[in-house]
């Protein structure tokens, strides 16, 4: 079967007029484009995700039971921002987003008593380290 477009005949079954054929191509371009686009940003948030961890740990009293409601300080050593967690029932606490490149210093807080400052290194490379924290009653 063939059809009368303008001054051009064509075959339905071997090619689509020009103007169809172009209007294809740019759908494809614009999804292989689509896709390039989100290859990148998936890769570029891989290469986010490590540079980043996560610390987390239990603050226990000297007796070893679980403290509810220590505040536990992290301080980042290159800019001096603290950030603060009051911890859960079972003692638990942690602090997301942390620079692989950082030092932090850790220290836990509960009425008077403190714990000793721990430090996170930027040598660790684990990226979920653990530090758990234990509080000393305060010196008379």
């Amino acid at each position: 079967m063939q059809r009368n477009v303008g001054l051009r005949k064509y075959s339905r079954k071997t090619e689509l007029p020009r103007p169809f054929a172009l209007l294809r191509m740019s759908q494809c371009l614009t999804a292989i484009c689509a896709l390039l686009l989100l290859a990148g940003a998936a890769w570029s948030s891989k290469k986010e995700d490590a540079n980043i961890r996560t610390v987390q740990g239990v603050v226990r009293s000297a007796d070893g039971q679980a403290v509810n409601g220590a505040v536990v300080q992290l301080k980042d050593t290159k800019t001096l921002q603290i950030r603060s967690f009051i911890t859960k029932e079972n003692g638990s606490y942690y602090f997301h987003g942390l620079n692989t490149d950082t030092d932090y210093e850790l220290r836990a807080d509960y009425s008077g008593a403190s714990s000793k400052e721990r430090t996170l290194s930027s040598f660790d490379t684990r990226k979920q380290p653990v530090v758990n924290l234990i509080l000393e009653p305060a010196k008379k």
